[in-house]
């Protein structure tokens, strides 16, 4: 066997140390990777552990207590029960009235009166044609009895009695409409004086002295006495708790610490186009005098018979905290004990505009998430804050 050179030899020792070092390069590298990789994993895990809050804009929900809560306190103001306008039935010149703003009137008491000259002139001209229509009554009469005993003795031809009697029967007639056209000019001239046709109080005044009026034109407003009224503006979310002969609490501002009862005794059929909200009438019973008209009140609707006062809790709560689990509506609420989200499912018993009436799935007191509903996840921890305008919140 042929021995390697010396030439041979020292390429060998030559190429042995060059592996050696690229070996130890390529073992340090991996080496400074695999350090940097376990460095960031446990970065990422120490950053996972503890995330921060998500603050979300929640509120605290109190129940409404019952189907009535939306109409359980709503303003009102009293009312009488009738109310007319009081104007003269034929125009003219105010020359006197005799009532002012809040006074009480008596059934057939003068309140104001018209010039009365041009209704006594066509009064007395009316009379003036009654009397001649009555005059010619009598003159055409007796012609007529005259023609009558002539023609038995025949004396005169059938004609001429027929024309008498003709005569008479025009005369007559016309007594007839002159004695109706006194009566109406008779009536006329009456009716420059105004008067009351029923007791109450002067509510409003619509014309002044001096003014001219035409028939029919308001000069007050008269307020009946007897029944009176609380009327209020029901929305359409309560109008359904609602029912004629419904009992209510009435309180009135300007007296304290009183409280009526009133029944429902009228409640339109129809919205009101502007507010949208139907008016309802309460009668008050046993008012009496110090409850006087104007004054604001509020009134709270009992619930209806057999109801009890916590059965149909519901609450009201924004349109924009409604979510879905699946198929049916549901809202984020806040955990007390760790301030973490539960997708809770709830019943809606009514969807407004803006908001919506929960009846069941909540408790009275649980915060529920307004805003951001699609963006948070189940058992995340949140931080509470408060809606920077409430208002825009509001039921």
């Amino acid at each position: 066997m042929k021995r390697p050179g010396p030439r041979a030899s020292s390429a060998m020792r030559l190429q042995f140390p060059r592996r050696s070092h690229a070996a130890r390069l390529r073992h340090a590298a991996f080496a400074l990777a695999l350090t940097g990789f376990v460095t960031l994993a446990a970065c990422s895990k120490e950053e996972a552990a503890a995330p921060a809050p998500r603050p979300v804009v929640a509120v605290a929900l109190h129940a409404d207590g019952s189907a009535t809560s939306q109409a359980a306190s709503l303003p009102g103001e009293v009312q009488a029960r009738y109310s007319t306008s009081l104007s003269f039935r034929v125009g003219g010149k105010i020359i006197d009235r005799r009532v002012r703003l809040g006074d009480v009137v008596k059934n057939g008491q003068i309140v104001a009166r018209l010039d009365p000259a041009d209704q006594q002139k066509n009064a007395a001209s009316a009379q003036a044609q009654l009397e001649a229509a009555q005059h010619g009554l009598v003159y055409a009469k007796q012609q007529l009895d005259r023609d009558q005993a002539q023609a038995k003795e025949n004396l005169i031809a059938p004609a001429q009695l027929e024309q008498t009697t003709n005569a008479y029967a025009s005369a007559a007639a016309q007594r007839d409409q002159a004695a109706q056209q006194a009566a109406l000019s008779k009536d006329q001239l009456q009716y420059t004086t105004l008067a009351a046709d029923h007791a109450g109080v002067i509510t409003a005044e619509q014309a002044d002295t001096g003014q001219n009026v035409s028939a029919g034109q308001a000069v007050y407003n008269l307020a009946w006495s007897g029944d009176i009224d609380v009327v209020c503006d029901v929305p359409e979310s309560a109008l359904a708790a609602l029912s004629v002969g419904q009992t209510a609490n009435v309180t009135l501002a300007a007296l304290p610490g009183r409280k009526f009862t009133a029944r429902v005794r009228e409640l339109s059929p129809a919205a009101d186009p502007q507010s949208r909200t139907y008016r309802a009438k309460l009668t008050l019973d046993n008012p009496g005098p110090e409850v006087r008209l104007g004054m604001t009140a509020d009134v709270a609707f009992a619930p209806p018979s057999g109801v009890a006062a916590n059965q149909n809790a519901s609450f009201t709560v924004a349109a924009t905290a409604l979510f879905h689990d699946g198929t049916q509506p549901a809202v984020w609420v806040v955990r007390p004990a760790d301030n973490s989200l539960e997708l809770r499912r709830v019943t809606v018993t009514r969807y407004n505009e803006r908001t919506i009436v929960i009846g069941q799935g909540l408790k009275d007191g649980e915060r529920v998430v307004l805003q951001g509903v699609h963006t948070v996840t189940a058992g995340e921890k949140v931080h509470v804050i408060a809606p920077l305008h409430p208002e825009d919140f509001a039921s």
